[in-house]
Parts: structure tokens; sequence; C-alpha cells
């Protein structure tokens, strides 16, 4: 007989080694790199957002898991908002820093 690992473990260890990666990907940027990563940032968020509208969708009535979902879903379309309007804050601020200033 083997042991099965519990899936509920074994998410949870691809979840902890995600954040172990991102953490030491994000932090080893060079400065020249971070306006190119936003971008790619942005449109991952727009991914989200997408699954996220999917998820918002779903009939309420249809299971009794149904509301979480939605309510999931909406924090989803939240915070991937939130990431992409301020990413593109970010990257326009930062393009702003290499434009020539105007002399008056």
């Amino acid at each position: 007989m083997e042991a099965a690992i519990d899936p509920f473990i074994f998410r949870l260890a691809i979840f902890v080694l995600a954040i172990f990666v991102g953490y030491y990907v994000v932090w080893s940027v060079t400065p020249a790199l971070h306006t190119p990563l936003m971008s790619v940032t942005n449109a991952v968020s727009s991914v989200i957002i997408v699954g996220a509208l999917i998820a918002v969708a779903v009939d309420v009535t249809a299971t009794e898991t149904a509301g979480f979902s939605r309510w999931l879903g909406i924090a989803g379309v939240v915070l991937a908002s939130v990431n992409i309007f301020g990413g593109f804050l970010v990257t326009q601020r930062m393009l702003a820093m290499y434009k020539k200033k105007e002399k008056k």
C-alpha cells in the first residue's frame, strides 16, 4: 500500500516554493529591465482578470460553493486591476525619468 500525499499539502508546497522563487527573481532584476518586466506583469494580470471574470460569472444557484467562488472572483478582479493600473503608473513614471527636460 502506497502512502499518498494529501493534495492540499502538495499545493501548499508548490505555493511556498513559488513565493521563494518569485522573491529571488524580482529582487535580482537590474533597474534597466524593470520597465519591460512591468509590461509582462501587466499582461499576466490581464489573463488573471479573464479567469476572475469567469469565476464572477458562476451561477450562484448552481452549487453551495458558487457564492464563495464569486467572491474570490471579485477579489481577483480588484487585485489584478490594482496591479495593472499601478504597473502602468510606475511604467509611465520610469519612462518620464528618461525624457529630456525642456529648457525655458
